[in-house]
């Protein structure tokens, strides 16, 4: 089993000025979520240029599935499944795939708003709510929303792997999965680094938890999926998605084979492991790249908590590991920058995803993809995010990497 880290697939980018005041989408009222069904066919324009790429890249990449949503300023270009969830079952746009990385951008808003509540700050020592978790006293709630926390990956930990393979219906716990860095040197000095990290965000969940009192999928459900109409969008406590499930197949252990239940428990913290569909997906974008949830201050921060200038190899830290960040491209707090366009772009056991938005535009574009047997590796919904990006909005450069 490969998991795939979100940044690995942070490029070159620009940051905009967007704030709510400049780029807030149309306001909606929670519990308005509609159904989430294919749009008719186009006949033209953008409708019919994304539905090309998106064939296009099935048909290239050998792809079983892909779900599309598009929007801009909040009204819908097209909405579209291409392919099967299983053999003789069509994909459709309602069906259900895990979020991945898109919790911890939720995640980071929940932070931030319990910040500019008074409820925590920022630079609180993490030993103020988890005192028992390794590097407590050293490591803040910035360091480990934004990643500069120094803990290792423990996805990259040749043991972990090891026995993630050997048994991928295994559940982890919180603590078995921050043993493995808790194992291992620093790679810096907290907050004078950056690398991607998932323990950092298995301790953000539970110190939101302390912070708030309140269990993280109670939390996330309050403060991000209800006001947002996230009706979809839920933490799965087992290895169940809600149906109608879009079934995921991979070849990580070597034969090809069905990954859909596959314990998700390593990804990240329990309550945040969430399933969506694709009309959330594109919701959330648009939401998140606008500062919906946030005071202006808070999204700024969001969308950099201090990450610019940091990275870059060291003696202690390979480049590879360490990557640089910039004012043209960095991770915020939960969230890629790229290109102007914010994002986040999950990987793991069979399915990938990309919910990006592009304030200058005010342009959604949410993308699921399931592998077939001949698929290349790489996040293949990016590469479809990427071509419909490039098309839709020619002044501006693609999201990212494929």
């Amino acid at each position: 089993m490969r998991p795939t880290r979100p940044v690995l697939l942070l490029l070159a980018g620009t940051l905009v000025a967007a704030s709510p005041a400049t780029a807030a989408a149309p306001e909606r009222a929670a519990g308005t979520a509609r159904p989430c069904v294919a749009s008719l066919p186009p006949r033209g324009g953008e409708a019919r240029e994304a539905l090309n790429i998106a064939q296009r890249v099935k048909a290239e990449q050998h792809l079983n599935s892909v779900l599309v949503r598009v929007a801009r300023d909040g009204e819908e270009v097209i909405t579209t499944a291409l392919g099967e969830s299983m053999t003789g079952v069509p994909a459709r746009p309602d069906m259900h795939f895990r979020a991945g990385s898109v919790a911890i951008v939720h995640m980071g808003i929940v932070l931030l708003q319990l910040v500019d509540e008074k409820k925590a700050g920022l630079d609180d020592p993490l030993s103020r709510w988890l005192p028992d978790a390794p590097h407590a006293d050293r490591i803040t709630l910035r360091m480990l929303g934004a990643s500069t926390s120094g803990l290792r990956d423990y996805v990259t930990d040749p043991e972990f792997l090891a026995a993630l393979e050997a048994a991928p219906f295994r559940h982890w716990t919180p603590e078995e999965l921050v043993a493995y860095p808790a194992a291992h040197p620093l790679w810096y000095e907290p907050g004078t680094g950056w690398s991607y990290s998932h323990a950092n965000f298995v301790l953000l969940g539970a110190a939101l938890e302390k912070i708030s009192g309140t269990p993280l999928d109670e939390l996330l459900r309050q403060r991000v999926m209800d006001p947002l109409g996230l009706a979809d969008t839920r933490n799965e406590a087992t290895p169940e998605i809600q149906p109608p499930v879009l079934h995921a197949f991979t070849e990580e252990r070597g034969p090809y084979e069905e990954s859909t239940f596959w314990n998700p428990s390593w990804t990240t913290a329990p309550g945040a492991v969430l399933t969506t569909h694709i009309c959330d997906l594109a919701r959330s974008a648009e939401a998140v790249a606008t500062g919906e949830l946030l005071s202006p201050a808070a999204f700024r921060t969001q969308l950099d908590p201090g990450t610019v200038g940091l990275g870059g190899g060291t003696k202690t830290c390979p480049a590879t590991v360490c990557l640089k960040n910039t004012a043209a491209e960095h991770f915020g707090l939960g969230v890629l920058v790229m290109n102007g366009w914010i994002l986040t772009n999950p990987s793991f056991s069979g399915y990938a995803a990309v919910q990006a938005y592009l304030p200058a535009e005010r342009l959604a574009i949410a993308v699921a993809t399931t592998r077939g047997e001949d698929t290349p590796e790489g996040n293949a919904a990016q590469t479809v995010a990427n071509g419909i990006a490039e098309a839709l909005a020619p002044g501006h450069p693609a999201p990212g990497g494929g």
